[in-house]
């Protein structure tokens, strides 16, 4: 299996752990996945409201508590540590100017095309470099108008880019009739994002990695996403249920028990469609009972409390904290296929054994073992392992 290199960052595993909120993926999960030699990734949003006192000033509470989060993850492993800050969220900027400033290895940035970078992302880049960059796409053209802005105006293109398909779980950035497309599928757009960053690889002289997410479950699925030209994968969904993940049990045990019709689409109260796990609180908004809101910040710029149906930041949070009445889980498409809850390390053992497998099944030549103290001669074949 190759590794993954994002400019002097190698991760020994070509994984990223998607970033998951509320409160799902924390300094708990993102140090665990770090360890294992993948990249471990904080989620920042509204992070401050895990804290008691956030209500007081809700945008302290989340610089706060992002701080705290990534000081504890760099406590718990010397892998590499990213964090995930939605273009959507009100203080944006105030998260990027923490994750740079407490030295995070990278950011990743979706829901919202990031053309406009903050000074303090443009400085580190210009100086240092210490922070890499990754814009989430859904498309070839939405990857092109990012790379093509940031050349023209800054002078510097981000480090990697992640695409993300229709499967994957939480807000989704597709229109509903999209999501079965296959137009939009990650075997269509992988490789149209790769032809789309090669004349940038050319011109700045360096490599910059496509990152397949949204769907990817197991190592056969990586196997072929890395042959359609992608350099890794996000995982998110398959690492969930894991002992390591920092939301509750009763969160974990939600994709345990899950049946595949259970995964459904629902209109979000900040505008886009998102995949979640039916339970009776969907239920209860999809009725039209609406919920009462307190809102004590507007934590996301799409988000009109006035009209929304309840608070999707409380919800969320309630769920992560077991409080399963009053909130509800994101998935993935592929959360029903969740038995049990493992370690981390058990996941990536697994993902690794599939990549393998995928590999001996497509290439059967390609994996021998060899006798030891013997070297292969020219006519055997090269051993490939992880």
């Amino acid at each position: 299996m190759q590794t993954l290199q994002i400019g002097d960052l190698r991760a020994r595993l070509p994984i990223i752990q998607g970033g998951m909120g509320v409160a799902v993926s924390l300094s708990g999960l993102a140090s665990a996945v770090a360890e294992e030699g993948g990249i471990g990734i904080i989620s920042s949003a509204v992070i401050g409201m895990l804290l008691p006192d956030f209500s007081k000033n809700f945008r302290e509470a989340n610089k706060k508590a992002l701080r705290q989060e990534i000081r504890k993850a760099r406590s718990l492993t010397d892998g590499i540590i990213g964090v995930n800050i939605m273009m959507a969220l009100t203080d944006y900027e105030d998260h990027m100017i923490v994750a740079v400033e407490e030295g995070a290895d990278l950011i990743i940035s979706g829901a919202g095309l990031p053309l406009k970078m903050p000074e303090i992302l443009l400085k580190d880049k210009k100086e240092k470099n210490k922070t890499k960059f990754l814009p989430i796409v859904s498309t070839a053209k939405a990857a092109s108008l990012i790379f093509r802005y940031w050349s023209g105006h800054y002078g510097v293109i981000p480090d990697a880019v992640v695409v993300e398909g229709p499967a994957a779980g939480g807000h989704l950035g597709f229109k509903v009739q999209q999501l079965g497309d296959p137009a939009f599928s990650l075997k269509t757009v992988i490789p149209q994002v790769v032809e789309v960053v090669k004349p940038f690889e050319e011109q700045y002289g360096k490599t910059i990695p496509v990152i397949a997410a949204g769907g990817v479950y197991t190592g056969e699925d990586m196997y072929q996403m890395i042959q359609l030209g992608a350099r890794g994968v996000q995982i998110a969904t398959r690492l969930v249920p894991t002992y390591e993940c920092d939301a509750s049990d009763e969160f974990k045990e939600a994709y345990v028990h899950s049946e595949k019709e259970d995964l459904m689409i629902i209109d979000s109260p900040v505008g886009l469609p998102g995949r979640a796990i039916k339970n009776q609180f969907l239920e209860d908004v999809a009725s039209g009972k609406k919920h009462p809101i307190n809102c004590p910040w507007q934590c996301l710029k799409t988000c009109d409390y006035k009209t929304a149906p309840y608070c999707i930041s409380q919800a969320l949070v309630n769920a992560a904290k077991g409080k399963m009445k009053n909130g509800f889980v994101f998935a993935g498409s592929n959360a029903w296929r969740t038995t049990k809850i493992q370690s981390v390390k058990e996941v990536l053992d697994e993902i690794k054994q599939e990549y393998n497998e995928a590999v001996q099944k497509n290439n059967p030549l390609r994996i021998v073992e060899s006798s030891p103290g013997r070297f292969p001669s020219k006519k055997m074949p090269v051993r490939n392992v992880v």
